[in-house]
């Protein structure tokens, strides 16, 4: 059993947080009991998943998407309501990092979807680093590395490019990160992977030469999460479980 005060206070400094503009609160977004002797880890703060974590008997849930974000309606109600009602009711407490996690260079999304992917990761470029980029030990076509990938992540890909084009350098930013295409033309690399796609993203990929690869927000974004979890387990001597509520996106 831990404290929640000491896993706050050393995963706060483990994610670097006052690095980050970010639009939701990072770390404790809603308190519960103060001993931890299980995480739950999660994408999204669904009621799916705090419904589930109070199932497997969970003291903390730690997501990449928590609640709080900016510009969003402040008042309680509905879903909003519903969810923090349930926390609440059940002494649950709830700790999301976002752009923090998405960026870390060891437990981050990125770093840990490049594991999954055999991607060699050479460095971070853009704002916060929050885009990666590395090479592939032996160059596939944009067909087979597409292949590739949804074999690894279990999702058919959007891909935008010529299928027969040789694929060596990539850049990669999990989530909802095709605003970071202009960079990844920057960087002159063979293809760009997110998760979403915006309408302009087709135009970019086929002027530039640069493909592009929507690879799933949900299905990028799983891995950093569980290593964090992991990271934690380990650290304070307590249990970790990962729960994947499906989501297509």
């Amino acid at each position: 059993m831990a404290k929640l005060k000491d896993i706050l206070h050393y995963s706060q400094a483990l994610m670097q947080v006052e690095r980050f503009k970010d639009y939701c609160p990072n770390g404790l977004q809603v308190e519960g009991r103060s001993q931890v002797r299980k995480i739950v880890t999660g994408v999204t703060a669904s009621m799916a998943l705090i419904e589930a974590a109070k199932q497997a008997d969970a003291d903390l849930i730690l997501v990449h998407h928590g609640y709080f974000w900016r510009n969003e309606d402040p008042r309680v109600i509905g879903i909003k309501r519903n969810r923090l009602a349930f926390l609440l009711k059940n002494n649950l407490n709830l700790m999301a990092y976002h752009l923090p996690l998405d960026a870390h260079a060891q437990l981050g999304n990125n770093a840990q979807l490049a594991k999954q992917l055999g991607i060699v990761l050479t460095a971070y470029a853009g704002e916060s680093n929050m885009v990666a980029y590395g090479s592939l030990s032996h160059p596939v076509t944009l067909k087979d590395f597409s292949a590739h990938l949804e074999s690894v992540l279990q999702r058919e890909p959007l891909v935008i490019g010529d299928l027969d084009k040789v694929v060596r350098n990539i850049a990669w930013c999990t989530g909802a990160a095709q605003g970071y295409m202009d960079a990844a033309i920057e960087l002159g690399v063979d293809v760009f992977i997110s998760g979403e796609i915006s309408e302009q993203t087709t135009h970019q990929a086929l002027e530039s030469g640069v493909s592009y690869i929507a690879a799933g927000h949900h299905v990028t974004e799983r891995y950093g999460i569980q290593a964090l979890g992991e990271h934690l387990a380990d650290k304070f001597t307590i249990s970790h479980e990962f729960i994947d509520i499906k989501n297509p996106v």
